[in-house]
């Protein structure tokens, strides 16, 4: 069966149309959906079934994929953050919501399937629609960019042909109009100085 394709405005999502994707979400659905940077693909974070069917759509294994969990806001970083030093959380508070990845030291409470991991890439897109699924469903999505087989457009920004492409692989892609084809910047806040492991859309002035 091929994928639902809802639209959601980003300035007013709609709760119903929201909800509709969210119901997906909780029953192991994958779905496509905009950020402030790039179209990604994820899951619930809480379901084992659905991680592993992201990771074979991908082509990982699971335990080799870097994954970032897609926040509404910082409430949700002890529950999966070790404890940060101030300066650390002031950096965060500034850059986010916004185009940034930033890696930070895992802590007990993640997901069986991440329990290896040292590290973690928290998001808190600037996007509306990507912050109130995260909200509706109550814990952070589990999510990769869509990468692009094209050698000169590294990501697909028109949800017509993303649709078309992973209709029959996914359950849901979101309308939200034209995506950015930057993606965000990656910043390892784990060690005692910040490394920038991708420059993408994220200014580097935020350090």
């Amino acid at each position: 069966m091929a994928a639902e394709f809802i639209r959601i405005y980003e300035e007013n999502p709609n709760p119903r149309e929201v909800s509709r994707v969210v119901e997906v979400l909780k029953r192991g659905g994958i779905i496509i959906y905009p950020t402030d940077t790039v179209y990604g693909m994820g899951c619930d974070i809480t379901n084992s079934k659905a991680m592993h069917r992201l990771a074979r759509i991908k082509g990982v294994k699971l335990d080799k994929i870097n994954w970032s969990f897609i926040c509404a806001d910082l409430s949700n970083l002890s529950d999966y953050v070790r404890q940060i030093d101030s300066t650390t959380f002031k950096l965060l508070k500034r850059a986010l919501p916004g185009p940034y990845t930033f890696v930070l030291p895992g802590n007990r409470n993640l997901p069986k399937d991440f329990k290896k991991k040292k590290t973690v890439g928290i998001r808190v897109p600037d996007h509306g629609t990507a912050q109130e699924l995260v909200r509706q469903l109550g814990n952070p999505i589990v999510s990769t960019s869509i990468k692009d087989d094209d050698d000169l457009l590294e990501y697909t920004t028109d949800p017509e042909l993303i649709y078309e492409k992973w209709k029959d692989l996914v359950d849901v892609v979101v309308h939200g109009g034209y995506g950015g084809n930057i993606p965000s910047t990656v910043i390892d806040l784990s060690q005692e100085e910040p490394v920038i492991l991708r420059e993408g859309k994220g200014s580097l002035d935020i350090l």
